[in-house]
This record gives structure tokens, C-alpha cells and sequence, in this order.
């Protein structure tokens, strides 16, 4: 019996509303955190298999931090991390979220992605920053000019060249990386990158994992002195956010303990070893430190996946952002992968 095509039609009040989430990419941003008591070889091999999760579920990029001298955190040789994740992986694009410029040389920064392009074609990604990711005594273990930050835009330039088609007048070349035009992001929390990004018509990526302060203002002018270019003809903004996700709010408020100790223990000067969650944190700070924890992870999306939906969903409305990259500071290797999964239900809902 033949099934009219009008009987299964929903009427316009009855049409189901698509969310914004379901056209906007999630990508995460890993620190690769070391649990208390987790050696750097398991917890390296625990973020190999949450990538493995991330691209079986289908998000769009996998990126690492780099920081330097901070027991806990273990990105620091950010693109060894790179390639170790794209081997093991089959098609997440893979990147640095990312090389903080002013300790690295442009030349070599271009080599190692040039190299990382040309086994990994089409999934690297080159995010670069202007800050230490250090605290000045390692700065200068690192060679690092304490004035090289000025230098900023004129090495994004440099590696801009280095990265693009040979033009036959520049004495230095990147073998590998010359001609391989590798992406480029600039990533920053203040406003200098924000303009940075929109001079050069450059993808942006703001911190608000983080430092949350300069939001709104930073994609304001991000947009409005955008300048087309080659490789972008419109402002294109990835908003950074710690992620919280489980599968009740209260759950979700249980697990976010980690993530508050793990800040309390930054403003401490103590190690950064991710540490279970615990029932209230109540006793553990004074209410100074609850401020400043509280400002630091102000934008944090947490709550069961009705909660984390609304929220997205929100942001997604009030900044129009085109992609979110999320950290996930959960101390339960199951309980993070999971949290991929709610991320994953929620845009397809």
C-alpha cells in the first residue's frame, strides 16, 4: 500500500528546530594532565587514547599546549606529541595550540611542521602564541630573549614565508616545510593578538579556558578590522573552554573539584597533578582563592548534557563563534572519554 508523502509531513509548528551546534566543529585542547601518582609514559599513552576517542567520535582537531616546568602538565615537546597522535590516529587534524614563538626558532619551528605535513598531509594545524608558557627563570633556560615577544609579528612573517611557496629571494629555506603552507592560527587572551589576526587575515583562537577577561572586546575588534587574504576571506574565531561534562549537573559540579584544585594549586606556585574530586571544597581555599579560581575557569561549561546544550548554545548565539575547542581536566580516564561522548550527543540532538 503506497504511503502519501504528505502523511509523515510535520507542520511548521510542528518542525523540529535545529541547533547551531550541529554546523559548528568541537576540537579539543590537551595539556596532557598527569594524575597524581600517573607516571609521564601512562599519562602520554592516556592521551593518545582519548585522541582515539576523539576521532572515532568525529571531532575536528586534536592540539596541544606547550608549557614548560609545571610537574603535572606534560605537553612541553609539543610537536614530538604531534606526530606521536597523527601516527596513531586516521583523520583528526592534529596540531599545536599552541608553539609560544618567542621560545623556538622560526626556521625550526618550520622544519618540525614542515616535516609533521609531509608525513601527515592535510592534518596539521600551527597555532602560535607570544607568552612563555613559563615562568621567567625557565624562559631563560630556554634561551629565550626576554624581548623576543616584540618580535612577535615579525616572526609570524618569517614562518609565514618560510611555510609558503619559495619566491626565489629569500636566503633561508625550510627543507622540509617550504611549500607545504601549513595553517596558521594565532591564539592569545588579550587584545595585541586579536589585531594581530584580523591585520594578517588569520584564523584567531581566543584563551577563555583561562583567562576570560578580554572576551568579548578581543573578538569585537578581531571582526571589525579583519583584512581578507590568501588564506582566509572572513574572520574565523575558535573560542577556548574548559568542559565539564557528565551525566547529571550534580555529577558534573562533583568532577569539576579536580579541575578548581588544579587551579588553586597554580595560584599556590604548587604541583599541577590533576587530584580526585572531592565532596566540597569547602576548607580547601580561602574565599580570595575561591575568587580568583572562580574568575580563571569563569567560563567554564559545566553540568549534565541538558545544561551544556542551553550553555553552548548561548555562547553560540551571543558571539557567533565558528568553532569551540574544549579542555577536559577530569581526573577518571573513563569519565573524560564519556564526556566526548555527551559533547558528541548534544550536536547531534
Amino acid at each position: 500500500m503506497a504511503i502519501s508523502s504528505t502523511s509523515t509531513s510535520a507542520t511548521p509548528s510542528q518542525a523540529v528546530t535545529k541547533s547551531p551546534l550541529a554546523d559548528i566543529p568541537f576540537s579539543l585542547l590537551e595539556l596532557a594532565p598527569v594524575r597524581q601518582g600517573a607516571s609521564i609514559g601512562d599519562t602520554l599513552r592516556a592521551s593518545l587514547q582519548y585522541a582515539k576517542v576523539a576521532d572515532d567520535l568525529g571531532f575536528n582537531r586534536f592540539w596541544f599546549a606547550e608549557h614548560h616546568n609545571m610537574p603535572g602538565i606534560a605537553s612541553a615537546a609539543t610537536s614530538v606529541l604531534i606526530g606521536y597522535i597523527a601516527e596513531n590516529t586516521k583523520r583528526i587534524r592534529v596540531g599545536a595550540g599552541g608553539i609560544m614563538l618567542p621560545n623556538h626558532a622560526p626556521l625550526v619551528v618550520a622544519e618540525q611542521f614542515g616535516t609533521l605535513e609531509s608525513l601527515y598531509p592535510g592534518r596539521i594545524d600551527l597555532g602560535l602564541g607570544r607568552a612563555p608558557g613559563s615562568d621567567q627563570i625557565t624562559s631563560r633556560a630556554l634561551n629565550r630573549d626576554m624581548s623576543r615577544a616584540e618580535q612577535f609579528p615579525a616572526e609570524v612573517s618569517e614562518l609565514q614565508t618560510l611555510l609558503g611557496d619559495y619566491n626565489g629571494r629569500h636566503p633561508v629555506r625550510a627543507i622540509p616545510g617550504e611549500g607545504t603552507h601549513v595553517p596558521i592560527w594565532l591564539l592569545g587572551s588579550s587584545l595585541f593578538s586579536a589585531q594581530l589576526a584580523a591585520q594578517r587575515g588569520l584564523p584567531y583562537v581566543f584563551a577563555g579556558h583561562f583567562a576570560p577577561r578580554f572576551l568579548y572586546d578581543a573578538i569585537e575588534i578581531y571582526r571589525r578590522d579583519f583584512k581578507p587574504s590568501k588564506v582566509l576571506d572572513k574572520p574565523y574565531v575558535m573560542l577556548g573552554l574548559p568542559l565539564i561534562a557528565a551525566e547529571t549537573d550534580a555529577e558534573a559540579e562533583y568532577l569539576s573539584t579536580t579541575s578548581k584544585q588544579r587551579v588553586l594549586a597554580l595560584i599556590r606556585g604548587e604541583p599541577l597533578w590533576l587530584k580526585p574530586p572531592v565532596d566540597s571544597m569547602d576548607g580547601l581555599w580561602s574565599e580570595q582563592e575561591k575568587t580568583y579560581v572562580d574568575n580563571f575557569l569563569g567560563l567554564s561549561v559545566t553540568g549534565g548534557p541538558t545544561s551544556i546544550k542551553h550553555r553552548l548554545e548561548m555562547i553560540v548565539k551571543e558571539l557567533g563563534v565558528d568553532e569551540f575547542i574544549f579542555t577536559n581536566d577530569l581526573y577518571d580516564q573513563d569519565k573524560r572519554e564519556r564526556a566526548l561522548q555527551i559533547l558528541m550527543e548534544i550536536k547531534g540532538s
